[in-house]
């Protein structure tokens, strides 16, 4: 029976991964297999590769063939060289332990070769992260100028807008002014009306003061007429009562002769 090293497909859509079988090379890709050797994940950088290195040497030894994609695997994770070491110790040009040490130095080289694989694909990482931040900076610096700058615009547009309007308003102030003068003489003109009534209550006040000034005088100067006309009129009134009083005695002494 021809047994074949192949990869079984697993995984959803887009996202595949294999098992490394040895199986019976009439079945299907995905049917049975006789042994599961490890699994290979391409999705990862770089890929996973897990494999049972012994049991795919005995494999070999017993005459599988792996297919082409198998062989390099097999070739990436040292098998195909150490079944060639084994077919040295079978020929007698190396022991076991020189083919073992082989082995091991050929597993830590390539080791370390991974190691330096990812520190490169790590440092390759962090710079596009650094590069993807500092971009991102870049664009909300020019962003937020952007902002500023259209900020100043509309400050500047707001400027001038209330420029242009002071200007309109000092230019209509003037024929406002204008046209307000002759409603500020009419106002003259009526102040001027009141105030010309104004003097002419004053100038009657003057002549109400002359008169009650004169009326004191009068106060002042009829008693003292009085009193003169009284004294003037007192031997006047004496004569008249004796020549009453005469005439008076003169019936009596002719009622007596009766």
């Amino acid at each position: 029976m021809p047994v074949r090293i192949r990869l079984q497909r697993h995984g959803k859509k887009g996202k595949p991964f294999y098992w490394v079988v040895a199986a019976d090379a009439r079945s299907k890709r995905d049917g049975k297999f006789l042994e599961k050797l490890g699994i290979y994940n391409p999705n990862t950088n770089p890929a996973t590769i897990e494999l049972n290195i012994d049991n795919s040497v005995q494999w070999l030894v017993n005459g599988a063939q792996p297919s082409d994609t198998a062989r390099r695997i097999l070739s990436y994770k040292g098998v195909l060289y150490k079944h060639h070491l084994l077919g040295g110790v079978r020929k007698g040009a190396l022991t076991e332990e020189q083919a073992e040490a082989k082995f091991n130095a050929w597993v830590e080289e390539k080791e370390k070769a991974i190691a330096k694989k990812e520190a490169g694909l790590n440092k390759d990482k962090a710079e596009a992260k650094a590069k993807a931040l500092e971009a991102e900076k870049e664009v909300s610096e020019k962003r937020a100028l952007a902002a500023t700058e259209a900020a100043n615009e509309e400050v500047e547009e707001e400027i001038t807008e209330e420029a242009v309007v002071l200007t309109e308003e000092a230019i209509a102030e003037p024929e406002v002014t204008e046209e307000a003068s002759p409603a500020t003489e009419e106002p003259v003109a009526e102040e001027a009306a009141t105030e010309e009534p104004v003097a002419e209550e004053a100038a009657t006040e003057e002549p109400v003061a002359e008169e009650a000034v004169t009326e004191e005088i009068v106060e002042e100067v009829v008693p003292a007429v009085e009193e003169k006309a009284e004294k003037e009129a007192a031997p006047a009134k004496a004569e008249d009562a004796a020549k009453e009083g005469d005439t008076e005695e003169k019936p009596a002494a002719s009622e007596k002769k009766e």
